[in-house]
């Protein structure tokens, strides 16, 4: 029998893998809903560099701030190379 209460959805976090192809090589958790600036912050953290130095792109295409990680197809396992600005 239902009681009429649905039990809210929980967020489920992503595992990202970062290249900087000089050698830096982190993984990062964050969120499928998480915009690209989010993760540059969570990634600036660990590498202790400025968020705003940071672009990520895959095959050579520059990934926006305010567009989410899913809206990418960026799931769980995904990499994402790493350049400095």
């Amino acid at each position: 029998m239902s009681s009429g209460y649905n039990k809210p959805k929980q967020k489920t976090m992503i595992e990202i893998a970062i290249n900087d192809r000089i050698g830096k090589r982190i993984k990062v958790k964050c969120f499928p809903t998480d915009t690209i600036l989010i993760l540059k912050k969570l990634v600036a953290a660990h590498i202790g560099t400025r968020p705003e130095k940071l672009v990520f792109q895959k095959a050579n295409i520059p990934y926006k701030d305010k567009i989410t990680l899913e809206d990418y197809e960026i799931s769980d396992g995904s990499e994402l190379e790493l350049y400095y600005n």
